[in-house]
This record gives structure tokens, C-alpha cells and sequence, in this order.
């Protein structure tokens, strides 16, 4: 399928009408999200997805404002629209700036309705569960009651995480991107530099520079070039800038931008500081600083809840969040026997992969949000025998047939049991001779509309290599491991 934008956007804002909880006990009042759809939302409302952005993303994550061919496109671009994993000719795509964000949602920059100012450091700390809380607020706004799959990457991956955990019936699948589950001291030290170094901008004022001719903006460049170079890698800051010097041909003996990487982190913190707010930098980092998911410790009871079908997914040259962090995630996931699989990415863009390997991001999304039903591979022309007949009977039709399991039926097609090898074998050694006696009556069954990997999963937990597909009663066809495993391998 050819692969296209959304094409024009535009960003929407919903305004939660009750106050807003926070984990900290204070509330909030007139909150308002600033969010943007792609796709159409289906009528049974089943096929939403909520995609969640990282520390200084916003709610634009896909296509153009204007359609100006020169306007940068939305941040996962890459992923979202036709043809494309979030495909929207089939999925309803949604995402919203978080809240404490800056990007139209309520946050420090935002109006106190108790004092008609703004918040400035009035505004109450936050946490990942808060930003979830509000998103959930919009979701139900929408209507929607059960999000089909939940997905995010860096912060947003751990929202995308806390949704599991705070609200395990809303979602069917989550996938859960170069994250963590608890903050690291390593991960936190980066932030508390970066903080500092906007509190200690002489223009900083105590979080009161909105009215201000100069805002904090070294602090935060600075703050933004620390970040940046822990999205990156060591490999590709080779690969991309090597030891090159910038528009000049000998070192200059002194603190002006010697090297080409210099260069880069000064655009990146120039850049930044045109579109981010330090305030809500301070907020937003502190709340990923406080994201912890264990119980006194445990992950393992901590995601003890988790109901959706999760994927993991790691980048193998990510050190902001390394491996070792996602596969502790995917200990937990499996200590808890939730249906989890695991990625990992290899690239040596760093953290950043996640926003810049289109391949491999389009193949592990698509192929984790892609639904297999049991009509999609089960064997339609099934020969049966009824349930009148004797053993000798089943055992010539699965001698002719090479087959190990024979579905028994009444006369009206309904499925009275299964007769199986093994039941033949039992009749020899109990001298049956009619096949009511030996067949097997309480018989698992499924329908061709569950899903593979549901069906594949309970076969393995009661070690059954054979279930009888029905529509109500009547038999349709069988379903058996081979065929499952065939459909994967070719996956």
C-alpha cells in the first residue's frame, strides 16, 4: 500500500469540566488539554489507539498545519497515516499534550483562576499518573470506553506503561517504547542538572520571568544540550560529526565553537528555547524523575494488574534507557504471566531511534497491532463422523483422513465431542466398541473471530494441539498448533 500523510491538521482542545486530582492531593481547575486526531473512529469505537509523546513532545504528531511542502511534519510522522503501523484508514489515532506541557495543554504558563496570573511555580508539582489521569478525562470525552492499544516511547512510554497499570481495562494492547519503569539515580542526576541550570539563569526570577523582557533562555539551551546528548550516542556522534571542526581549518585556542558538535548542541539549544517553556522543563522533568511503578520495591506486584497484551521494545545503543531496563520490565511483565514479547531495535542513532529507524519502527508496530483471526487459518473442510458411529468407524476415516482428532457431531451438524488417537487407543485397552463411550464430551472450543494469539496462548496453557471452531454450536472447522505455528514463521 502506498504510504501517505494525514495531510492537514489541527489541533483541538478539550477543557475537563470537574476539578483534577493530583497524586500530590492538591487539585486543579479549568484544565485543558490541547490534542489532535488522524483517522476516523469506526462505529463500535474499537479502533483507537492513544499515542503518547516524550519529555518535550506535543500533541502534534503527524502531518501539517498549512501543507506547505516546507512545514516540518508532525514528530512520529514516520508512523502515523495510510499504509503506514498507525495506519489511519483503519486506526483512530489520538494525541494530547500532556498536562504541565506548554504545547496548548494547562500547564505553569497557563492563567491561575484564583489569581488571573500565571501559575509560575503557584502551579502544583505533577506526576505521569496525573498527565494519564487527564488523558483518560479525554478519552471518555471522545466516547471511547476501551482504547484498542496505548503507545509511546521515552516519557511516553512510561505513560503509556502507567495506563496499564492505572486503568488495565482500557486498553487491549499497549506498546511500550526505550523507556523504563522507575527512574534510574543516573536518569534523575541528568534532569537535576538540567533544572539547575535553568534555576540558576539569573533571568529565571523564581519561575516570575513571563512578564519579563528576557526569559531564562541560556538555562534552558544549556538544559536542552545536556538532554540532547543523552538521546544520542557515542556512535553516531562519530558517525555524524567525528572530531570535524566548524567553518575553520585549524583549532582556535580558545572558548569560541571549535568542533562541528559544538556547533550542533548550540542550534539544538537556540532552537529550543523558541518553543519550550523552562518552567514547564522543570515540571515535566521532575515528574518523570518521580515515575516508579514498583510496590516497596517490587516490580513484579507493581504491574501485578496488567491486562493488556504488552510489547517491549529496546534500543540496543540506547544508554538514556538502556536494554538492561527494558528487559527488567519484561521480567516483571512474565512473572505476572502477562502476554508480553520483546523488541529490541538495532541502530546506533541512540534513545533517538525510536523517532528515526521508520523500517524497523513500521515493522515491530505493525506487526504487534496487527489482529490474526482464527478464520484467517483454521481448517474449514474438516471431516467429521457422527455420533452413532463405532470406533472402528473414526479409526478408518483418520487412517484415511492422516489425522489425529475427529470432530463428533449430532445429526443437525452441532458438536457433540472429539474423538482423538489417543481415545482409540483407550477403547483398545477398555474393549469399546461404540464411540460414545471413549470419545472426549467436554470439548474447549473457540470462534473464528478470537484472536491467534489469545487462541495460541490458552492451547499452550492446557497443552492442546486441537480446538474445534463453532458458530453457537455448530462446528465450522478445526484449529491446530501446526497451522498457528505456520502462520507465524510466515509472519
Amino acid at each position: 500500500m502506498k504510504q501517505n500523510t494525514v495531510g492537514r491538521v489541527i489541533t483541538k482542545k478539550f477543557a475537563i469540566e470537574e476539578d483534577l486530582k493530583l497524586s500530590s492531593g492538591k487539585t486543579l481547575s479549568n484544565v485543558e488539554l490541547a490534542y489532535e486526531t488522524y483517522g476516523e473512529l469506526n462505529s463500535a469505537k474499537s479502533n483507537a489507539i492513544l499515542v503518547c509523546h516524550a519529555l518535550t513532545g506535543d500533541a502534534h504528531a503527524a502531518g501539517k498545519y498549512t501543507g506547505n511542502k516546507n512545514e516540518k511534519p508532525g514528530w512520529w510522522e514516520m508512523v502515523i497515516g495510510p499504509g503506514k503501523a498507525l495506519d489511519t484508514d483503519k486506526y483512530f489515532v489520538i494525541c494530547s499534550n500532556v498536562l504541565g506541557g506548554c504545547k496548548g495543554s494547562t500547564g505553569p504558563a497557563s492563567i491561575n483562576p484564583a489569581t488571573g496570573e500565571k501559575y509560575a511555580l503557584d502551579f502544583p508539582i505533577i506526576t505521569i499518573e496525573d498527565m494519564v489521569h487527564a488523558q483518560k478525562k479525554l478519552i471518555e470525552h471522545l466516547g471511547i470506553d476501551k482504547l484498542y492499544a496505548v503507545i509511546g516511547g521515552s516519557m511516553g512510554g512510561m505513560q503509556a506503561l502507567q495506563w496499564t497499570v492505572s486503568y488495565p481495562n482500557m486498553m487491549k494492547k499497549a506498546s511500550i517504547i526505550a523507556t523504563t519503569a522507575r527512574s534510574s539515580p543516573q536518569q534523575i542526576a541528568f534532569n537535576e542538572v538540567g533544572r539547575q541550570s535553568i534555576i540558576l539563569d539569573n533571568n529565571w526570577n523564581r519561575g516570575k520571568y513571563y512578564d519579563q523582557e528576557n526569559a531564562p533562555r541560556s538555562g534552558l539551551a544549556v538544559a536542552r544540550m545536556i538532554g540532547h546528548i543523552t538521546y544520542l550516542s557515542d556512535a553516531s556522534m562519530y558517525q555524524k560529526f567525528g572530531r570535524d571542526l566548524q567553518d575553520k581549518t585549524e583549532l582556535s585556542y580558545d572558548f569560541t565553537v571549535d568542533f562541528e558538535v559544538e556547533s550542533y548542541l548550540h542550534h539544538q539549544g537556540e532552537t529550543f528555547v523558541k518553543r519550550f517553556d523552562a518552567n514547564s522543563y522543570l515540571y515535566i522533568t521532575k515528574a518523570v524523575d518521580y515515575f516508579d511503578l514498583a510496590v516497596d520495591g517490587n516490580l513484579a506486584e507493581g504491574l501485578k494488574d496488567v491486562e493488556a497484551k504488552i510489547q517491549v521494545i529496546a534500543v540496543d545503543s540506547d544508554w538514556l534507557y538502556p536494554v538492561d531496563q527494558s528487559k527488567d520490565l519484561l521480567a516483571a511483565l512474565q512473572t505476572n504471566d502477562v502476554d508480553v514479547t520483546y523488541n529490541e531495535v538495532k541502530s546506533d542513532y541512540g534513545h533517538d531511534a525510536f523517532l528515526l529507524e521508520n523500517g524497523q519502527m513500521n515493522f515491530l508496530l505493525s506487526n504487534f497491532l496487527s489482529e490474526h483471526n482464527v478464520g484467517d487459518v483454521m481448517k474449514t473442510e474438516v471431516p467429521t463422523i457422527c455420533i452413532d458411529s463405532t470406533v472402528k468407524e473414526a479409526a478408518i476415516i483418520m487412517f484415511d483422513n492422516e489425522i489425529t482428532h475427529l470432530p463428533v457431531v449430532n445429526d443437525d451438524n452441532t458438536l457433540a465431542g472429539i474423538v482423538t488417537a489417543w481415545d482409540l487407543s483407550k477403547s483398545i485397552v477398555e474393549d469399546c466398541s461404540e464411540l460414545r463411550e471413549v470419545m472426549t464430551k467436554d470439548v474447549r472450543t473457540c470462534k473464528s473471530t478470537d484472536e491467534i494469539e489469545d487462541i495460541a496462548r490458552l492451547m499452550k496453557k492446557y497443552n492442546i494441539s486441537c480446538l474445534p471452531v463453532v458458530d453457537g454450536d455448530d462446528l465450522k472447522g478445526l484449529i491446530t498448533t501446526d497451522r498457528i505455528s505456520h502462520l507465524i514463521s510466515n509472519y
